[in-house]
């Protein structure tokens, strides 16, 4: 088992910046790939960005590329996500999610989750 607890999101007006993070535990995290996915109501959950066990190949949504970067200290269990020039198409609950080897698009090829931190973007 995998445990994963997001924090760090909240309300930033369009431009800002937030920084989330994931805190991992339980089974050995450095062998999990993790990702970064969202959702909002009556949406399916949208992959945002992934990263390898080893933090060198990472992957990102078209609509995040160059705003968002996904980042992971295996030291530490955490990933985290900067998110930079947030628009309001940004909105949504957002959550971490690890699956064994490699990062994966589809959300449903992920074994753990957490519970979502919540992220608001006005204009």
């Amino acid at each position: 088992q995998v445990q994963l607890v997001e924090s760090g999101g909240g309300s930033v007006q369009a431009g800002g910046s937030l920084r989330l993070s994931c805190a991992a535990s339980g089974r050995t995290v450095k062998n999990y790939a993790m990702g970064w996915f969202r959702q909002v109501p009556g949406k399916e959950r949208e992959f945002v960005a992934g990263i390898s066990t080893s933090g060198v190949s990472r992957k990102y949504a078209g609509s995040t590329m160059g705003r968002f970067t996904i980042s992971r200290d295996n030291a530490k269990n955490t990933v985290s996500l900067q998110m930079n020039s947030l628009k309001p198409e940004d909105t949504a609950v957002y959550y971490c999610a690890a699956r064994p080897r490699d990062y994966s698009l589809s959300a449903s090829l992920y074994d753990y989750w957490g519970q979502g931190t919540q992220v608001t973007v006005s204009s």
